[in-house]
């Protein structure tokens, strides 16, 4: 390895490999059991932040140090002991993140220092100031991204892209409903489909602020914005006459939501589930399966790469990047909130209403 330009925060040199001594890391004790809250639950959820020796750099690894990582919901579930996929204990929280490569090893050709970093599956630990990480589970991705754009693309903007494109064959023109239109995802649903020409119908809870929440989705290129209680009215069908019937629905609440977005999809449509924030079953009454021949989906983007490889993700988030650099997606409203507040920034990102998504500062 030549010089690198970028130092790491402790470091020595031993029989031609990097050997790093300590990083900062969000280690996360938890029992793997559904617990309703972090907050004031310290008997199910520990978290600590800790120092912990880095791995000595081999052929095939590279040094990243981390620069961001936000707090997604799927993290909140991971720590619960509420999710598809769980790591083996202790752990490093955060499936998420923006790293710049420090140091390579002498295999690695793909990569150099400086280059940017995302992680290419869940489960490497994000919420740390430095990693040891194999090349082959890292993607690089452009450097002249905003930061907080790199730091929310590989879960959120992915999410919503391929719910757009690989269940219903859709055309400019035709519209989409969703709920939790404010969450990661929703903004970005708002904006890809905008730039696909999709017109969407966005589901919010009614809240204090709701014109300044309906003026910030607007601005993002939502078509209609409705609260929960507005869908269920009849009138609603009135308000949305100057667009076909969705023939997609994307639902992340579960419970009455889920139901309300079924009932306003167009026959032989599509409602794909990608989250459960109600924590209630998805009910559909037999007449919308048998007389409007509706189809119930699911999408998790972790199977998704399963399925798909390491090569189609890559293109993924290149198109993503493309529409950051053409201004048509940009990064939800973000906090940045220094690792050393991590549990402030915990906190807040289970509060209600919160449309600003929690980014750890490393």
């Amino acid at each position: 390895m030549g010089s690198t330009g970028i130092q790491p925060r402790s470091s020595k040199q031993t029989g031609g490999r990097l050997q790093c001594w300590s990083t900062a890391s969000l280690v996360c004790l938890f029992r793997r059991t559904a617990c309703s809250t972090l907050a004031g639950d310290a008997g199910s959820v520990h978290q600590r932040l800790k120092n912990l020796e880095l791995a000595t750099v081999r052929e095939s690894d590279v040094h990243v140090r981390m620069l961001a990582a936000p707090i997604n919901p799927s993290d909140i579930n991971m720590i619960q002991g509420n999710y598809g996929f769980l790591p083996k204990l202790p752990a490093v929280g955060g499936n998420e993140g923006i790293g710049q490569v420090v140091a390579v090893g002498s295999s690695v050709t793909g990569l150099q220092p400086g280059d940017w970093v995302i992680p290419a599956n869940a489960g490497l630990g994000t919420w740390r100031t430095e990693a040891i990480f194999s090349a082959e589970v890292l993607i690089q991705v452009p450097n002249d991204i905003p930061l907080q754009s790199a730091a929310t693309l590989g879960v959120n903007p992915c999410t919503a892209y391929r719910m757009l494109m690989d269940f219903e064959q859709l055309q400019p023109g035709d519209s989409v409903i969703q709920n939790a239109s404010n969450s990661g995802v929703g903004q970005a649903v708002i904006q890809i489909a905008a730039a696909l020409g999709l017109r969407t119908i966005n589901v919010v809870r009614d809240r204090p602020d709701i014109q300044k929440l309906m003026d910030k989705l607007k601005n993002l290129g939502a078509k209609h914005i409705i609260t929960e209680e507005e869908l269920r009215k009849p009138e609603t069908k009135n308000l949305l006459k100057d667009m076909p019937p969705p023939r997609l629905a994307l639902n992340c609440v579960g419970g009455k939501s889920s139901t309300e977005l079924l009932r306003h999809l167009a026959p032989g449509g599509t409602m794909v589930t990608y989250g459960g924030m109600a924590k209630q079953p998805v009910t559909a009454s037999v007449s919308m399966l048998i007389f409007k021949d509706l189809k119930l989906r699911g999408f998790w983007l972790s199977q998704w790469k399963k399925n798909h490889g390491p090569d189609e993700f890559k293109k993924l988030i290149l198109t993503l990047c493309d529409l950051i650099h053409r201004g048509q997606l940009t990064a939800p409203a973000c906090s940045e909130v220094p690792l050393e507040d991590y549990q402030q920034a915990l906190g807040a990102s289970m509060e209600p209403f919160v449309s600003s998504k929690q980014i750890l500062i490393m």
